[in-house]
């Protein structure tokens, strides 16, 4: 948070944190409990994400990044860096179980309570494979992931505060 009371920027982790593959959004968020993260961002994590980020945004953010383990057709942990525009409506094959999407989720925002909305959005999604077993059925590919994702967070938040 900065001096003024005002979050920059909101990341918000999402996962099951008993279920395989769908536990990397808790490993991130542990990760970056531990980072040094720019000032002005606020750190959250949600079990289930969907409409639930909405209530997270107080209005004052200038960028929502959401993390979260994503099923996009390509290899086990690799991670996408997506932009507002190139996040996938929700369908069998988009974000994780976790019901509404982000987009979805943001449309509801935009109707309810457009002021709340940020101007950024991004989507750090860790491609999945194994959503039906218990955590320590993570995929070895996704284990390995999770230092590459918290690398590309931290690097987009120094992005957005502008090298700061």
């Amino acid at each position: 948070m900065t001096g003024t009371g005002r979050h920059e920027i909101l990341v918000v982790c999402i996962g099951n944190e008993m279920v395989a593959d769908d536990a990397v959004g808790y490993e991130v968020h542990s990760r970056l409990q531990e980072a040094d993260l720019p000032a002005g961002t606020r750190l959250a994590y949600v079990g289930v994400g969907g409409i639930a980020i909405l209530d997270m945004l107080e209005g004052t953010e200038q960028a929502l990044l959401v993390v979260d383990a994503v099923q996009f057709g390509a290899a086990p942990g690799t991670v996408h860096q997506l932009t507002w525009e190139e996040i996938p409506l929700a369908g069998p094959s988009a974000i994780s179980a976790h019901g509404i999407g982000i987009r979805e989720a943001i449309a509801v925002g935009n109707v309810l309570f457009p002021e709340r909305i940020p101007p950024q959005i991004f989507l750090i999604g860790i491609e999945g494979r194994c959503f039906d077993l218990p955590r320590d059925a993570m995929s070895a590919e996704v284990g390995a992931a999770i230092d590459v994702a918290v690398r590309a967070i931290t690097e987009k938040l120094r992005l957005i505060h502008g090298g700061g």
